[in-house]
């Protein structure tokens, strides 16, 4: 296969057929990460280098993937808190005029008739790579486990623990990390906090919200918190903080 990779910004000719790929598969409500949408902007303007997609020889789109450039001591300690945290960290690092050491691979995806076909250890080496020309000595990723949300009541902690007779992850997207040699730092136990209205959650999972309390709902890592009397909806999902290197 004819494999090429492009920066996000360079190839505006595929935004549209970008947005297509990597809207597909997801639960309604990771769109709605409050404080990701405050700083996707200044991501986007500022950290081009390390947002890319992989494409075939007719521009078709196989995966894509994107980062954020951080200072982290390589302690548990200084670790962000997840997801959320690392955009708000690169962001604020790069406006104080800091430099960053470490490269927190945000996401990487592969297109869904292509997966299985070891396209996404592919996309994580070309943004490990596009971090080590930015003179990034680290990389991280706040892993979203691919079957944690069939078992949404139990613990990240439990479930990172749990492994395949030959060892290996349970989980198969912390199994491709750990296959690239990865290793499991710890949960990221308020990685991603998506908000709305008990409205806002009924359109997003489907059902009806009738009462405060908490709700497993389809796609997510935890339960969702409803308060009717404050007309408000909380999803706080955990993470897995894994190093590359």
């Amino acid at each position: 296969m004819d494999l090429r990779t492009f920066a996000f910004d360079d190839r505006s000719d595929l935004h549209g057929q970008a947005a297509e790929v990597f809207s597909a598969d997801w639960p309604e409500f990771i769109f709605h990460d409050t404080v990701a949408d405050q700083q996707m902007d200044r991501v986007r303007q500022w950290f081009g280098e390390l947002n890319l997609l992989l494409v075939d020889g007719e521009d078709q789109i196989l995966a894509g993937g994107w980062g954020v450039p951080v200072c982290w001591d390589g302690s548990l300690d200084d670790l962000p808190g997840g997801y959320d945290e690392s955009l708000v960290r690169a962001v604020a690092l790069r406006e104080a005029g800091g430099r960053a050491d470490t490269l927190v691979i945000a996401a990487a995806q592969v297109r869904g008739d292509l997966q299985g076909r070891g396209l996404a250890a592919e996309m994580l080496g070309l943004l490990a790579s596009a971090g080590e020309r930015a003179g990034l000595a680290r990389v991280i990723a706040p892993v979203r486990p691919t079957l944690k949300a069939r078992y949404p009541l139990t613990a990240m902690d439990e479930f990172i623990s749990w492994t395949r007779a030959d060892g290996a992850p349970l989980d198969p997207w912390l199994r491709t990390h750990h296959r690239m040699g990865a290793r499991v730092l710890c949960a990221a136990e308020r990685s991603m906090t998506m908000k709305g209205s008990v409205a806002d959650w009924e359109e997003w999972v489907g059902f009806a919200l009738p009462a405060s309390g908490s709700y497993v709902v389809p796609g997510a890592l935890a339960p969702l918190m409803i308060d009717c009397t404050t007309d408000q909806g909380e999803l706080v999902e955990p993470n897995v903080w894994v190093q590359h290197r």
